[in-house]
């Protein structure tokens, strides 16, 4: 029971979708993930979303060293440890990117990674639940896609008000046209979260060729040609794999695991003690994130969901969603979203929007002032790039993790340009009946220097870290995957999580995370998708307006 053809660390976004199309084609694959159960209301209602990224219980609980260009703030790194890994404790907003994301991945080196070619693959997984049929999105995969009802009129306001700030109105930003602002979408099927393992996982293990181990792999295990054999776990015992090792275990656990097993920097598994297997220096570099500021107004009017903040209304809401799966419980509440260019010149968008009816933070703390709302904002390509590390020889200790946020000057531009947008649309008429002043920055904080303290202080992660084992050419010095997700250097091992994304996409990363381990699953069968042959809506006049 310890044997199978292929060995899936890790039961997250990219871990599921490969074991259950392994599975598909009648292999047998052991699923080793660290975390327990997904069941219970935490995971499971998307109204409850603040708290299992808040729970030890449910993530590693990693944070990053002191960050240098935000005055030593340390920031929180949640990465899932449960069924589902981060798809279960994470907003459950759908976002595939942007067409020129992986197009831009290919001119990098990740040959035939192209938006024609990843495409099929985002089509594969949908079951989108639109309002319209469209040839740009699935309607018979495993991934349920939703949107809310958008029974809040700010949700609808806030759509208005990009309109008359003479912003476009998509009506799929996973569609032809993201650029503008619309509807969101998310994973969410019934009033509950449906994760990868509810999407993935679950009928994998219905086929009865799919078995998870609950475990914590220590180092993948060689044999004298270099080819990876299995996995030792933490605190003994081992698992042995016929055909291949896939690792899909976060772009924070997936470059330690490599190291640990002598794959990285010579140098810095040198300052461990660890016998190096294969001399690749891009091992936990190029790590990037989205930064996102939370920009706060008090409500003129009670429509927001700060009457349910308190005891009797917490009870009513979870009562709702328990009995009938209904009510705010059933919704992320993350129902409207926008992406916009921050200038002329940019010829698709660098920034997104979420809108939320609460002035809350994920950690879950309301703001004082009673009623308000707010839009997350922040730049969509920032220039800045960190590391992963290890912390010692030990796999039980925890990772170091700087992500250098805020290093690169543009990023300091880019995050004025979006509280400065960001004003003049909440300045709209739509605003008018429900906005009452502005919470934080507030009104005096208008400045280059008042700006940039405020987004030093105030700056947040929207925990979409990847690219610590980029994708590239076998030639490159850097890469650490080559296009089919093996790991160069090595046999018999893959990578298949956000880790090879070469740059980070155009919004969430979950639905990219989970056509990743699509793909790479394909790879391993030695088949592939044909490429589709549609376009992606540019704003013709990009070069000379910024909208």
């Amino acid at each position: 029971m310890s044997v199978a053809d292929y060995i899936v660390v890790g039961a997250g976004s990219g871990g599921c979708a490969v074991a259950y199309r392994l599975a598909e084609a009648g292999h047998s694959v052991i699923v080793v993930e660290a975390g327990g159960t997904d069941a219970g209301p935490f995971i499971q209602m998307p109204g409850a979303l603040s708290y299992p990224m808040n729970m030890r219980r449910y993530d590693w609980g990693f944070s990053t060293e002191p960050e240098p260009h935000l005055g030593g703030r340390v920031l929180a790194c949640p990465r899932g440890r449960v069924i589902g890994g981060s798809s279960s404790i994470n907003g459950m907003v759908y976002v595939r990117g942007h067409a020129r994301d992986y197009d831009h991945w290919a001119d990098q080196g990740a040959d035939g990674w192209r938006f024609a070619d990843v495409l099929p693959y985002f089509q594969r997984m949908e079951n989108w639940h639109g309002p319209a049929t469209s040839e740009w999105r699935g309607t018979d995969g495993p991934l349920h896609v939703t949107r809310g009802a958008q029974d809040n009129p700010l949700f609808r306001a806030f759509v208005a008000a990009g309109a008359q700030a003479g912003y476009p109105v998509t009506e799929d930003y996973n569609g032809a046209a993201q650029e503008g602002f619309g509807v969101m979408e998310a994973t969410i099927w019934r009033g509950q979260r449906w994760s990868a393992a509810r999407a993935y996982l679950r009928p994998a293990q219905a086929t009865g060729r799919v078995r998870v181990v609950r475990g914590e792999v220590a180092r993948v295990r060689f044999d004298a040609e270099n080819r990876a054999t299995g996995v030792e776990l933490l605190g003994g015992g081992a698992l042995d794999a016929r055909a291949e090792v896939i690792l899909a275990a976060s772009s924070i656990n997936t470059p330690k695991l490599l190291m640990l097993s002598g794959i990285g920097s010579g140098a810095h598994l040198a300052e461990h003690g660890i016998a190096l297997r294969a001399d690749r220096p891009g091992v936990g570099q190029n790590l990037q994130d989205h930064l996102e500021l939370y920009l706060q107004y008090a409500a003129r009017q009670p429509v927001t969901l700060y009457k349910y903040w308190n005891l009797p209304g917490k009870a009513w809401v979870g009562a709702q969603w328990l009995f009938a799966r209904r009510g705010p419980g059933a919704s992320n509440q993350f129902e409207a979203c926008a992406f916009i260019r921050s200038r002329a010149g940019i010829d698709y968008p660098d920034i997104q929007y979420h809108f939320l009816p609460i002035a809350v933070r994920y950690d879950g703390q309301a703001v004082a002032e009673g009623h308000g709302f707010q839009t997350h904002v922040g730049p969509m390509r920032s220039k800045s790039r960190g590391w992963v590390r290890l912390r010692s020889d030990r796999p039980e200790d925890a990772p170091r993790i700087c992500f250098n946020y805020m290093s690169h000057p543009d990023d300091w531009a880019e995050f004025r340009t979006c509280i400065r947008l960001t004003r003049e649309i909440m300045g709209q008429a739509a605003f008018e009946p429900y906005l009452d002043h502005e919470i934080q920055p507030g009104a005096g904080c208008e400045s280059d220097d008042a700006l940039d303290g405020f987004i030093r202080a105030h700056v947040e992660s929207a925990y979409h870290p990847c690219g610590t084992a980029r994708m590239g050419r076998a030639d490159d010095p850097m890469a650490v995957v080559d296009p089919q997700g093996r790991v160069i250097g090595a046999q018999g091992l893959r990578v298949a999580d956000s880790s090879i994304f070469p740059r980070i996409t155009n919004g969430n990363l979950n639905a990219p995370s989970i056509m990743a381990g699509e793909k790479i699953a394909d790879h391993v069968l030695g088949r592939s998708l044909p490429a589709a042959n549609l376009e992606p809506v540019i704003a013709p006049d990009w070069a000379e307006a910024q909208r």
